[in-house]
């Protein structure tokens, strides 16, 4: 091989390697990704009316000052909540709430930071959580549970009903007092 073939040889080796080294210098950086990660989509409403059925007949209707909708679950989160629930006896419920949590997939419902109930009866019940369990028909009410009617008074932990409170059974810390005007029944 002469001199002038070692040149060239030489000079395309140069030349790959400035090639190769231009390439490996210029391959872009990949995008950004740009869509947002996990992030829920709400969609907010205010006054908002939900309402549930079984059979052809109510079984509550539920209105929400505000109301924050998961679009993709169907879950909503609420502020400013009236719920009137119809029992099949024909006697109705009003519970208000400052706060609660719908699930769409279950058609549960809970109440929270101070609930009241008071049923068409004039029973009452106030407590700070109240769930409503559509599968078993039930409403549970949790933490400072007092029911209050006429001179009945009951108190505890924890109460459950399955015929909106007219029956119930009072679980953890129980008290009952019957035929007493009670100090809980004179404040209103």
């Amino acid at each position: 091989m002469n001199k002038k073939q070692k040149i060239i040889i030489a000079l395309m080796i140069f030349a790959f390697l400035a090639l190769v080294g231009w390439v490996l210098s210029t391959i872009p950086e990949a995008p950004e990704n740009t869509e947002p990660k996990d992030e829920k989509r709400i969609m907010s409403y205010e006054g908002n009316t939900l309402v549930s059925e079984k059979d052809g007949k109510r079984q509550w209707l539920l209105k929400a000052e505000k109301m924050s909708v998961d679009v993709d679950t169907q879950d909503a989160y609420m502020e400013g909540i009236e719920v009137e629930f119809y029992n099949a006896d024909g006697t109705t419920m009003k519970l208000t709430a400052p706060k609660g949590l719908y699930y769409y997939h279950d058609k549960n419902f809970g109440v929270y930071d101070g609930t009241k109930v008071i049923t068409s009866d004039g029973a009452e019940l106030t407590c700070d959580k109240l769930y409503w369990l559509s599968k078993d028909e039930m409403l549970v009410a949790e933490d400072n549970v007092k029911v209050k009617k006429d001179d009945f008074f009951a108190s505890g932990n924890k109460a459950e009903s399955k015929n909106g409170f007219s029956h119930f059974k009072i679980i953890g810390k129980a008290h009952v007092e019957k035929g007493v005007k009670h100090e809980e029944n004179k404040k209103g």
